[in-house]
């Protein structure tokens, strides 16, 4: 009788050990799960932050302003528009001759218009 109790003992001391192995994988679990959750949040927020960004930045007003501000560009106007007008026939679409001073920067970007 006392091998089975001690056989039965260890059985037990191998199911208690057993549980808390359990019980601790499970809190590790949990404190991931509420960091990526907790992550999850922040990023849902810092993505909301982010398109109200966008949106401010893509006003038209705030468009506006950059251009005349920082580029120094002026709305136009009836009086400064020129409309230009030709015969039939007068237009001719060629290509602009390319400079033979400045160096090329890529093969295609030399020549632009392409093929017709």
């Amino acid at each position: 009788m006392s091998r089975l109790n001690i056989f039965l003992l260890i059985v037990a001391l191998g199911c208690a050990l057993s549980v808390v192995n359990a019980t601790n994988q499970q809190r590790r679990i949990f404190i991931e799960l509420q960091r990526a959750q907790a992550q999850e949040r922040q990023l849902q927020q810092d993505y909301a932050q982010l398109q109200y960004q966008q949106s401010a930045l893509s006003k038209t007003s705030r468009i506006e302003q950059v251009a005349t501000d920082s580029l120094k560009m002026q709305t136009v106007t009836t009086g400064r528009t020129q409309y230009l007008t030709l015969a039939r026939g007068e237009a001719v679409a060629e290509d602009a001759p390319v400079p033979t001073s400045a160096p090329a920067s890529a093969p295609g970007a030399s020549r632009r218009g392409g093929m017709r």
